[in-house]
């Protein structure tokens, strides 16, 4: 591992040395470190790219780290990614993506991700995405998420900036008792778009979702934000995106909630506006240039 390998880490898996338990560590296409344990079992599929990440049942306290790099220019890396959580397991996963293109070509990474949590598991996973160097950095991340009974997930993305382009397609199917909780951070600049989609689908009685979206938009970047969630039993959902807007970016909001059930309550909740004027005036009475005290409360917002 280089310098750059070692900085692309950190920021997106907060990995500064080898990680203890199990982990996969991909590389321009390439598997490079690997290690399972017996709680924890890493094996490549044999009809495509990728891999199957099996939890065994009752398992506590225990992770597993999956990040990737790539630091070439003209790559596409794709892969499929399946995690098998065992009944009663619990578990936190850490994936994420860090793109350093020292070329004037696109870099793209692909990743499905499939979630199959089994009866009374638990998972947090941690996704985070990150771009440096001169060329494009493209990354379209796919997560399908299937809930059994009382299962929980929680889910907290970043895109830490510097990334050209990315679109994330999130859908989830919760049976009975079920808890989803997703956290969404975003921030985009210069020409940058980002386009979020979540479908989820609440077929349990009691099951239960809540997504929560924060983004900057700066310079001339844009983003869309669309949210379809489907009651179709006594459930409850509540999706909340709110944006700050700088210069001449933009920002687009699209809530869908369909309520099949009448016991079904979902909630949608957007808000999109610039940097309220007295925070910066407090900040810039404190000593502060008008982008220092932008970038603070920009910092404070997402983190």
């Amino acid at each position: 591992m280089n310098n750059i390998d070692k900085e692309l880490l950190a920021s997106v898996a907060d990995l500064h040395s080898t990680p203890l338990g199990s982990y996969n560590i991909r590389k321009n296409g390439e598997s490079v470190e690997r290690n399972s344990t017996k709680d924890i079992e890493i094996i490549s599929k044999k009809d495509k790219s990728g891999i199957d990440v099996i939890v065994k049942s009752g398992v506590k306290n225990k992770s597993v780290h999956i990040p990737v790099i790539i630091t070439v220019g003209n790559l596409t890396d794709l892969v499929y990614n399946d995690f098998y959580i065992g009944e009663d397991a619990d578990v936190l996963i850490v994936a994420g993506c860090g793109i350093h293109n020292p070329t004037g070509e696109e870099s793209r990474h692909d990743g499905i991700h499939t979630f199959h949590l089994e009866k009374n598991s638990k998972v947090r996973y941690i996704e985070k995405h990150l771009g440096t160097g001169v060329g494009g950095k493209i990354l379209n991340p796919i997560t399908k998420i299937l809930m059994e009974e009382n299962s929980e997930f929680e889910m907290d993305t970043v895109q830490l900036g510097g990334v050209t382009y990315s679109k994330r397609d999130t859908e989830a199917l919760l049976k009975e008792n079920t808890k989803l909780i997703i956290k969404e951070k975003i921030l985009t600049t210069d020409t940058q778009e980002a386009i979020t989609n979540f479908n989820v689908t609440l077929e349990g009685k009691n099951s239960h979702v809540q997504v929560i979206s924060r983004s900057v938009a700066k310079g001339k970047s844009k983003q869309s934000f669309t949210s379809n969630i489907i009651g179709k039993a006594e459930c409850f959902g509540h999706v909340e995106c709110d944006g700050i807007l700088l210069d001449n970016a933009q920002i687009v909001s699209i809530p869908k909630i369909d309520a099949l059930c009448p016991e079904a309550s979902l909630v949608h909740e957007a808000a999109i506006g610039k940097i309220a004027g007295e925070q910066l005036i407090k900040l810039m009475s404190l000593g502060l240039t008008r982008e220092e005290a932008e970038n603070l409360i920009i910092k404070g917002y997402l983190s």
